[in-house]
């Protein structure tokens, strides 16, 4: 019997596997990839007997795969808090699915295990952009403020690494990142002993630098959406950036899109972090994916630019409530 841990290679996707793994340690084939891979599901060559354990990746996205692999006898455990879709039913699959905007897939974990690693669910929850709840469990499990601003800025850099069009743009793969990572249950010894950490967080403090070069393309009642080149920093930084608009202004929905090419955008959407919700229901129609607060388009053809900024509009159309942004 083989086992296959499938896993999104962001912070929440890596933080959660570490957790669980953690706990339960396992010989397993560790299946991710960057940000955009998300048919991971794909790439699991499991027959009947063998297990799957898969964190933080859409069921919506990946359900042909998924059908397949319990049509052929493989069972699964399937942790998220995406958009799934139609929630299958079936005997050999347990579903752990919660898309409350405030949690993230390393939270669920979090609570399935009865909380045996809460500051590696800290650095998921960080690395996600549900910062209220990152901060309420740290308070709950008593990190200092030290700690806890270490937590973030690690959570953000794992979560930075995964963003990049291909494997030359990150500065290492998913994959290499959770090995680095896997032998230690602290994750603040992970900051302070591991090289790969520290050079995250430089390089990202370096990639932010550039973002100021962000234009804006369209300033609407009830958000922004800005354009970023078709570069390497750019590529790394995009989802970073979004992330940090949408708490820079947490009453305004934020859209980062960079050119894909000549004839195309990738997307990243956020919901006003104040109202996190609608984000999956924009990038849906556009054949993309996501979660209530945050979600995204991998191609955006140009000629579809006009309706996407029409359905941005339509889903955010301001609201004075919630104060100036």
């Amino acid at each position: 019997m083989t086992h296959f841990d499938v896993f999104n290679g962001d912070a929440d996707g890596i933080c959660a596997l570490q957790q669980l793994r953690l706990l339960r340690p396992l010989c397993s084939q560790l299946i991710t990839g960057l940000k955009r891979e998300i048919a991971l599901l794909e790439r699991v060559q499991a027959q009947a007997g063998d297990t799957v354990t898969v964190l933080d990746v859409s069921l919506d996205r990946n359900r042909p795969a998924l059908q397949a692999l319990l049509a052929r006898g493989v069972e699964l455990e399937y942790f998220d808090h995406h958009h799934p879709g139609e929630q299958p039913l079936h005997a050999a699959l347990r579903l752990f699915i919660d898309t409350d905007p405030a949690t993230c897939t390393s939270l669920i974990v979090h609570r399935h295990i009865g909380g045996a690693f809460p500051a590696w669910a800290v650095a998921g929850a960080f690395g996600d952009n549900v910062p209220e709840a990152a901060q309420a469990l740290a308070r709950d499990v008593g990190l200092d403020d030290e700690s806890i601003r270490s937590l973030r800025a690690l959570g953000e850099a794992i979560n930075y690494n995964a963003y990049g069009a291909s494997e030359a743009d990150v500065l290492v793969h998913p994959l290499a990142l959770y090995r680095a990572l896997r032998p230690y249950a602290d994750p603040l010894a992970f900051l302070d002993q591991a090289p790969v950490a520290r050079a995250l967080l430089a390089r990202r403090r370096e990639d932010l630098a550039q973002a100021g070069q962000a234009k804006v393309l369209a300033r609407l009642a009830g958000g922004t959406v800005y354009v970023l080149p078709d570069e390497a920093w750019a590529r790394r930084v995009q989802g970073t950036l979004a992330n940090r608009l949408s708490l820079q202004a947490p009453g305004r929905a934020h859209a980062v899109l960079r050119a894909a090419g000549a004839d195309a955008f990738m997307v990243n959407l956020r919901a006003p972090h104040a109202r996190p919700n609608g984000a999956d229901r924009v990038c849906i129609a556009f054949g993309g994916g996501g979660r209530a607060g945050a979600a995204g388009i991998d191609r955006l053809p140009c000629g579809q630019l006009s309706e996407f900024l029409a359905a941005f509009s339509c889903a955010y159309p301001g609201d004075d409530r919630v104060g100036p942004s």
